[in-house]
């Protein structure tokens, strides 16, 4: 049987074969960046990333790579057989907190990176809508690592710390969040009130912009589970991240990632936002007064 953080290895060996292969090609052809990039259409500064392993190349760049080297038909195949093995990358929740008692500070590397993020969640609230005790008690529910007390401030800490990012006007932060998401209790109903009042003030901010999709919604596609479409790059690059119970999957390739933009797109008709939105939240947060 494999392994999740067998996955979660070979997908990092793959995409560092890859990017040292095609490293490794140019260097021998003698051929420079600046003219590669001319030749395949994208940045000169877009090969650098490819060539240091940080950023993946499409199926189509990795073509037309081979193709400016005059490689073999064999050595082309062998690449794009690389690329679609380094498409989705598998991180095993165990691997991952092997040596650190959460993750927070490894996502805020990531959301610095990003200029504009797109949030689905059909189960919680999105972390960087969270309040502080909402948060506290997700994380005291995560059975992966038994959280002591001075790990589960240092976790909830961090979470806060990322939500600093909403505050900056130049990016953009986009949420869909499901009825069910917002009802679900990982406390009693004044903790949820709290919430929902914070979600609300939250969708007041320019850069940011939450829905809600109401439970009587009719539906225009599944309700499956919660994913993250980050953009970042100066040529707006997009990656997704789904979060299973098993592990992290980073999902780059285009395809893929497209599927995720349609289906952002379907959830994002079925949901209310601004004034709708935020009278919907007023009428939830009475409900809650009410059981209080």
């Amino acid at each position: 049987m494999v392994m999740a953080s067998d996955h979660q290895d070979e997908a990092r060996s793959t995409r560092e074969r890859l990017a040292s292969e095609l490293r490794r090609m140019r260097a021998l052809s003698g051929l420079s960046g600046r003219d590669l990039a001319q030749r395949l259409g994208i940045s000169q500064s877009k090969v650098s990333r490819i060539e240091s392993g940080a950023t993946m190349p499409s199926l189509p760049e990795v073509t037309g790579w081979a193709a400016a080297m005059d490689s073999t038909e064999e050595t082309a195949r062998r690449l794009v057989a690389l690329t679609e093995a380094a498409f989705t990358e598998v991180s095993a929740w165990r691997t991952a907190l092997r040596d650190r008692p959460h993750l927070q500070d490894q996502v805020l590397d990531r959301e610095n990176r990003t200029s504009r993020s797109q949030t689905f969640q059909p189960s919680v609230v999105p972390g960087l809508l969270q309040t502080a005790e909402y948060a506290r008690r997700v994380f005291a529910l995560f059975d992966e690592v038994p959280y002591g007390e001075e790990e589960l401030a240092a976790a909830v800490a961090s979470r806060l710390n990322r939500q600093l990012a909403l505050y900056q006007e130049e990016r953009r932060f986009e949420f869909v969040i499901t009825e069910a998401a917002l009802r679900w209790r990982p406390g009693p109903a004044l903790l949820l009130r709290a919430q929902i009042d914070r979600i609300a003030s939250l969708s007041t901010l320019e850069n940011v912009r939450i829905g809600v999709v109401p439970s009587d919604a009719e539906a225009l596609t599944y309700l499956s589970h919660g994913f993250v479409i980050a953009y970042g790059g100066a040529e707006n690059e997009a990656q997704v991240t789904v979060e299973a119970a098993h592990a992290k999957l980073s999902i780059t390739g285009p395809e893929d990632v497209e599927l995720y933009r349609r289906r952002w797109a379907l959830l994002s008709r079925m949901a209310l936002f601004g004034d709708d939105a935020r009278a919907f939240l007023a009428r939830l947060a009475n409900t809650m007064r009410e059981e209080a």
